[in-house]
């Protein structure tokens, strides 16, 4: 049989320079002729409020490894980080140029290919990039990106210096323009915001987020969720919805309007279509395509 069909969601700390994220995105999608097979760039999304751009690539166990090594290489030429603009701006936690590498089985059975790709790709990175690589998820017992990502590049610098913490692969401490990058294996998410209506603001957007995620007071499970101010003073809750197929983006919605109005919605990257279904016609998802942005029909294409 066929090795299954991965996804990986590469996060990279920029959002703003169309030129780099660009450049980026090319690197990711250029496939070398290899047995492997194809590797398919689903979807690019940049935000420049969270100074943040996601891509969303397709294909199977050895191709994928290789696409995302370029794509971060490209990543780590590009970004700085520590001395360049990404440490001045942004509302999106992040410590290293390639912030994030998740490789997303779509079903159990691809688990353990995923779980192998995802050591291949942290090996490669910490090896070849010279970029401390630590794992998150499944992948580390439960760590999670938050702990993690607590304090900024600055403190985990910090935390690597005194021996708190050591990354599971690559150098003892941080890349100088690069920081660090965290890797996972995991089942599909949904990356989802909401934006207050006006006269809401950061203050309440913290606050619903406290109340709505995983350890808040209305418990929604595998919700991970902060409050952030946008450009012009927009209120938005920004969440990752990790278990989307048991807590449906329309339950998220009604969670969140059980405190505030809900001016608008922005899913960053692709979506089960299961997390679609009774999502309210009144909220507006500016961008959102169906026919593009369903992790099953872009898989078709």
């Amino acid at each position: 049989m066929p090795p299954p069909t991965l996804l990986a969601v590469p996060n990279v700390s920029e959002g703003r320079d169309g030129s780099t994220v660009a450049a980026i995105a090319r690197a990711f999608a250029t496939t070398a002729a290899a047995a492997d097979g194809e590797v398919r760039l689903l979807d690019t999304h940049s935000d420049r409020d969270h100074h943040r751009a996601v891509f969303t690539l397709a294909g199977q166990s050895g191709a994928l490894a290789d696409a995302l090594l370029r794509g971060a290489q490209a990543a780590v030429e590009r970004i700085d980080i520590v001395g360049g603009d990404c440490s001045r701006g942004g509302v999106h936690p992040h410590v290293g140029a390639i912030d994030v590498v998740p490789v997303v089985y779509l079903d159990d059975a691809a688990r353990g290919a995923a779980a192998a790709e995802a050591l291949v790709v942290a090996d490669r990175i910490g090896a070849e990039l010279d970029v401390p690589v630590f794992l998150y998820g499944e992948l580390s017992g439960g760590r999670t990106r938050a702990q993690l990502r607590r304090g900024g590049v600055a403190r985990l610098a910090e935390r690597m210096r005194t021996g708190e913490l050591r990354p599971d692969f690559g150098p003892s401490r941080v890349h100088p323009s690069a920081g660090a990058t965290l890797v996972a294996a995991r089942p599909p998410l949904v990356a989802f915001n909401l934006q207050l209506a006006p006269g809401a603001t950061v203050a309440d957007a913290r606050r619903i987020a406290a109340l709505i995620r995983e350890g808040g007071a209305e418990k929604l499970p595998g919700l991970r969720a902060i409050g952030v101010e946008l450009g012009g003073g927009v209120a938005q809750v920004s969440m990752n919805v990790e278990r989307p197929t048991e807590v449906p983006l329309a339950t998220v919605v009604a969670a969140v309007r059980r405190h505030a109005s809900v001016a608008s919605a922005e899913l960053v990257g692709l979506v089960p279509r299961a997390a679609m279904e009774g999502f309210p016609e009144d909220v507006p998802i500016p961008g959102f395509d169906p026919a593009r942005h369903t992790i099953e029909h872009a898989l078709a294409r």
